[in-house]
């Protein structure tokens, strides 16, 4: 959900879909709740990829595959796990460059995807419909990796809980690496309303951000096939030294705060990429 800053469809960035991050039917009604998150209407399948899948190509997922592998050191025969690995995108390369991948995500619908992906692709990728709040694994993985803002659904305390969850779940000495939006970034190009057009369809999501919980909101509007549908979610933003602070106590050290090139992370950078160590 990149495009919270711009208008412009091309900026606007999908995200994959951490489990538990609450959920209604959709319906925009009721009283305000602010932990109220949409979670089966803003990441259905269909609309997702109907409406973010032609940004998402095979050279943008070549491109974040080589940061991936580069900030975490990864070598063929790792074990990675790609938490909220949404339809494969990311996974089924990495698996293809000779990792061991194993997929986590909440949507049977995404895994189905990202299993008929890795078939089609032949190769093995272990697709795993879980939350990621409560990891099945201790000590197993070189590397994991967590994009796309798919970080920050939950309340503080439960966000906390899914970096111990990652840092259990590595071994010692594994990197884990979260891309998520540049909190003062954003916040300088915030605009209320992001609009992506396809044919006719729309979906229009209103922004707003609360400065006291430092959640950035949103009311989402999706017009498509003749139907109107509204959901809410939240996205807790974080800046880095909330982040840092946050690895630390989670049992993990920083490495670096990066963009979205590798660069050292400045202010003008759109993105945010911290990588972290779990200490030998």
């Amino acid at each position: 959900m990149d495009g919270l800053t711009r208008r412009d469809e091309r900026e606007q960035e999908a995200t994959p879909s951490p489990e538990g991050a609450g959920g209604g039917p959709g319906h925009d009604d009721g009283p305000e709740d602010p932990d109220r998150f949409d979670f089966d209407a803003v990441f259905a399948p269909g609309d997702y990829l109907h409406f973010y899948g032609q940004t998402l190509t095979p050279e943008r997922s070549a491109r974040e595959v080589a940061l991936i592998r580069t900030l975490l050191n990864l070598r063929p025969g790792d074990e990675v796990l790609d938490l909220a690995c949404g339809h494969g995108r990311l996974a089924v390369p990495m698996a293809e460059l000779g990792m061991r991948v194993t997929g986590l995500d909440r949507s049977e619908g995404f895994l189905a995807l990202a299993r008929q992906a890795a078939a089609e692709r032949g190769v093995a990728v272990e697709f795993v419909r879980g939350d990621m709040r409560r990891l099945p694994w201790r000590d197993r993985f070189d590397g994991v990796y967590n994009v796309f803002t798919s970080f920050g659904y939950f309340r503080d305390e439960e966000n906390e809980q899914v970096l111990e969850q990652v840092a259990r779940a590595l071994k010692p000495g594994g990197r884990f690496l979260l891309e998520t939006q540049h909190r003062d970034f954003l916040l300088r190009h915030m605009v209320p309303y992001s609009v992506i057009e396809r044919g006719d369809d729309f979906l229009i999501d209103a922004h707003s951000f609360d400065p006291a919980r430092g959640r950035f909101y949103t009311r989402r509007t999706v017009i498509r096939g003749g139907t109107v549908r509204r959901a809410r979610f939240f996205v807790r933003l974080y800046t880095p030294p909330e982040m840092a602070a946050l690895l630390g106590r989670a049992g993990m050290e920083v490495v670096g705060f990066y963009d979205e090139s590798g660069a050292p992370l400045s202010p003008d950078s759109r993105r945010m990429v911290v990588v972290a160590r779990r200490p030998r």
